[in-house]
């Protein structure tokens, strides 16, 4: 025996306890099964150690290195703080950005079999599902997501020197309240790159200053005879105005009447951060499944080649349990399904259907059954699908009796609830809908948007909620939210509820 091969079979580290060599030998390890075995595409890698503090100050800040301050964010700090202090919570091992390099922020308590599942899991699984995936690569820049903040950071700080700390909160808190009312679902703008936002910034200030809002340059006081001509005019406006539309920050940041530049630059970072954010909305199940499975072949492949000692694979198994744990619906625990459990269940069912198919997965998954190319089949899937598509090609009955899924019908108008599907071949069907229908962002988000503006009269904003399933807005948090759009226009703001459209089959 050679003594390269020698090395290769001693334990890559045999004790908890991690310094930074032991580090940077397991990750080059680890970079070695990701890149030969599993040819995963990365961005660059930057992994760095931080305390648990640190952590829950990430937290805090939606989990971003820079982030601009505001109050909500030292709030969840302390609320996080004193549960993890009593021990009714624990924190994550590891944080990661999607930005280029690829940043993954790892706690200084972890073990050092902690530290190698964190890694996997993180800066190789996370990594190469933010490069590959379509929503990432169309809708954020990785590479500018840092520069931006860093940008967005210093605005939000010059801006409290200059307006004030409350005026500065009075516009953040009603940003954030429309927050998920801030991005583009179905019409994508132009990508932007983050990166030259500061430059533009300083011209849509020296722009704005030379002109006035087209919409608010006209005061509508003409005689009985200029009213024809001015409702055709406010027509041509509305028009012009793209109405209606769906991106509330957006339309506000545009076309209010009263905000000022610095307001109106606020309003586009809180919608830009929300934007970056979206497709993490939309492919938890994905992304967090990818990330499992990777980190389970990788450290599997480890072990096999004698780098992970028992003990060390051992304390990986139980952490990677524990992440995997799927409560009873019964169990006091249980909120829902894990998305971790479920993604990496699906991910694991591909791999097994390609190699190992049933006659049931051959009618079922007829594209992938037995063609033995599982790498080609999953990372086909991390690359090109969401959770709601994903859950709808590749559910299969096997996973859903694991889950023990069904589905039930509950209506006001039924005296008891139904279940309404169950495990045959029609059952399946409707469970992998109407999972796959709970996962849709776009669904389940309310759906609400700017219908009209009264350009000739009072100026009043007029929005208008499609109801799903006859459900209404939660009166209490409606007018909350009201009541800050209204600080945001300046004038009368109106929500009316109708019933949406049934949808097409």
């Amino acid at each position: 025996m050679t003594t390269a091969q020698s090395r290769k079979t001693e334990p890559l580290f045999t004790n908890a306890d991690w310094n930074f060599e032991v580090l940077q030998r397991t990750y080059d390890a680890i970079e070695e099964v990701a890149l030969n075995d599993l040819e995963l595409n990365l961005y660059t890698n930057q992994v760095e150690i931080i305390s648990s503090e640190q952590m829950l100050d990430a937290y805090s800040s939606i989990g971003m290195p820079l982030m601009y301050q505001h109050w909500s964010f030292g709030k969840h700090f302390v609320n996080d703080e004193v549960s993890y202090r009593k021990g009714l919570r624990g924190l994550a091992y590891e944080i990661v950005i999607n930005s280029d390099p690829c940043i993954s922020y790892n706690m200084e308590e972890n073990t050092m079999a902690q530290q190698t599942l964190v890694m996997a899991h993180a800066a190789f699984g996370h990594n190469h599902f933010f490069k590959n995936n379509h929503l990432f690569r169309q809708w954020t820049d990785a590479e500018g997501i840092l520069d931006y903040l860093n940008f967005a950071k210093g605005y939000i700080a010059k801006c409290e020197e200059r307006h004030g700390v409350e005026e500065v909160e009075k516009i953040l808190d009603a940003a954030h309240a429309l927050m998920n009312n801030g991005v583009f679902r179905y019409r994508r703008p132009q990508k932007i790159s983050l990166k030259a936002e500061e430059e533009k910034e300083r011209e849509r200030r020296e722009h704005e200053e030379r002109t006035a809002n087209y919409l608010w340059k006209t005061v509508y006081l003409g005689p009985e005879e200029q009213k024809s001509h001015a409702q055709k005019e406010a027509e041509e406006r509305k028009h012009a105005l793209r109405l209606p539309e769906e991106n509330i920050l957006y339309f506000l940041e545009q076309y209010s009447p009263i905000l000022k530049t610095w307001q109106r630059e606020v309003l586009r970072i809180v919608r830009n951060i929300a934007q970056y954010f979206y497709p993490q909305r939309q492919t938890k199940v994905m992304n967090e499944g990818c990330a499992c499975f990777v980190h389970y072949h990788i450290v599997n492949q480890l072990q096999r080649q004698g780098r992970l000692s028992d003990g060390a694979m051992f304390e990986i198994l139980h952490n990677h349990s524990n992440v995997l744990f799927q409560p009873d619906f019964d169990d006091p625990r249980y909120t829902g399904l894990n998305p971790y459990a479920i993604g990496y269940a699906m991910m694991e069912d591909i791999k097994r259907i390609c190699l190992e198919p049933t006659e049931e997965d051959k009618a079922w998954l007829p594209e992938i059954a037995g063609k033995k190319d599982w790498k080609g089949a999953i990372k086909d899937a991390w690359a090109n699908y969401r959770d709601e598509s994903f859950i709808q090609q590749f559910l299969s009955p096997k996973v859903i009796r694991d889950f023990r899924l069904f589905s039930l019908s509950d209506y006001a108008k039924d005296q008891y609830v139904t279940v309404s599907s169950i495990h045959n071949e029609q059952g399946y069907s409707d469970v992998r809908e109407k999972l796959a229908q709970s996962y849709d962002v776009a669904v389940v988000d309310p759906d609400i948007q700017i219908v009209d503006v009264d350009l000739l009269g009072d100026r009043q904003l007029k929005l208008r909620h499609y109801k799903r399933n006859g459900i209404s807005l939660d009166q209490k948090e409606r007018d909350k939210v009201l009541a800050l759009l209204r600080t945001l226009w300046g004038y009368g703001v109106l929500l009316e509820e109708v019933d949406a459209a049934p949808p097409r089959h």
